[in-house]
C-alpha cells in the first residue's frame, strides 16, 4: 500500500468510526461496520458494509438515511460518491451465522 493511501484509508476509518458510533446510538440492532477497496479502482472499488443483529432490525432499519450520512461523512474528506447505494452493502449477524457459520472473514470475501 502508498504512503497516500494509508493516509486516505485512516481517514476513511476515521469517517466510518463516526457514523459507526451514532449508528450504534440511533438504529435499533445496527452492530458495526466495515470498508473494502482496492485503491488501484479507487473510488469506484469503495464498498462499505454495515452489519445489523438481527434481519427484523435490518428490516426497520431507515437504510436510506444511512446512505446519506455515510456519503455525508465521506464527503468530508473529499471522497464524493455519486450513488452511495453502489458502495454500501446491508447484512446481518443472523445471515452470517446461518449461511457462513459466523466466519465474516469467508462472508466479506
Amino acid at each position: 500500500m502508498r504512503k497516500t493511501d494509508k493516509k486516505r484509508d485512516n481517514a476513511i476509518r476515521i469517517a466510518l468510526t463516526e457514523v459507526c458510533d451514532v449508528a450504534q446510538e440511533e438504529s435499533e440492532g445496527f452492530m458495526w461496520l466495515t470498508h473494502l477497496v482496492n485503491y488501484d479502482a479507487f473510488p469506484g472499488s469503495l464498498s462499505v458494509i454495515c452489519v445489523y443483529d438481527t434481519d427484523a432490525n435490518l428490516a426497520k432499519a431507515d437504510l436510506d438515511d444511512m446512505c446519506s450520512f455515510i456519503k455525508k461523512k465521506l464527503a468530508s474528506i473529499d471522497i464524493n460518491l455519486r450513488d452511495i447505494r453502489r458502495h454500501v452493502r446491508f447484512d446481518t449477524e443472523e445471515k452470517c451465522r446461518h449461511e457462513n457459520n459466523g466466519k465474516w472473514q469467508e462472508r466479506l470475501k
